[in-house]
């Protein structure tokens, strides 16, 4: 089993903490073009033949598939596999009480997501990208990984991305949620694209 960092916004991070988040969406950074496609359903797994992805966990896609010259690649997923741990990065310092600490491990730390307002800790944050490993309050393991198109999200998986749980009874407000979170980190062009991405499902330890 390994472990992996994964970044988290403020609002994602206190979900997290309050148990309402369980899933995680991150676009696959290699898209499948060129007639290469994923196969149907995807399928996951590792290459076990000699190959420069041998023994990673991904994706599988293929091209060609009935020709003579078929083809199978791999696309590792970077957030490991059901049974791995991440370990979240947020935004972060020492607390004000140990801001005159000799070495970086002693605490303890503040975090961002449990203040109203940066200010309360005069602004100086850490931005999230540099947590170490030894200020992260947060591990998750990973309970399971799958791919699809991001517009297939449901509202049950809305909500277990998070998303504010005002007025989900309705049906398609929880989806509408997602959507307007997406788009607030990502940006409309990334919604419209409807993108393949990684499912992350996991608990928190």
């Amino acid at each position: 089993m390994s472990e992996r960092p994964i970044l988290f916004s403020g609002p994602m991070v206190r979900a997290l903490l309050d148990g309402s988040k369980t899933q995680t969406r991150r676009v696959i950074a290699q898209q499948p073009s060129d007639g290469w496609a994923f196969e149907v359903p995807p399928f996951f797994g590792r290459i076990s033949s000699p190959h420069p992805k041998k023994g990673r966990f991904g994706v599988f896609v293929r091209r060609g598939i009935g020709t003579d010259f078929p083809e199978i690649d791999l696309i590792p997923c970077p957030y490991g596999m059901p049974g791995d741990s991440l370990w979240v990065r947020e935004t972060w310092n020492h607390a004000p009480a140990a801001i005159g600490a000799t070495r970086d491990e002693d605490g303890p730390f503040a975090y961002a997501a449990g203040y109203a307002t940066e200010s309360t800790i005069d602004g100086k944050w850490r931005p999230s990208i540099h947590m170490p490993r030894y200020a992260s309050r947060i591990t998750l393991e990973v309970t399971s990984v799958r791919v699809e198109r991001l517009h297939d999200i449901t509202d049950a998986d809305a909500l277990a991305e998070g998303v504010d749980r005002t007025n989900t009874s309705i049906p398609g407000y929880a989806r509408e949620r997602f959507v307007r979170l997406w788009t607030s980190i990502n940006g409309n062009e990334s919604w419209a694209s409807d993108p393949w991405v990684w499912v992350v499902e996991f608990k928190k330890l």
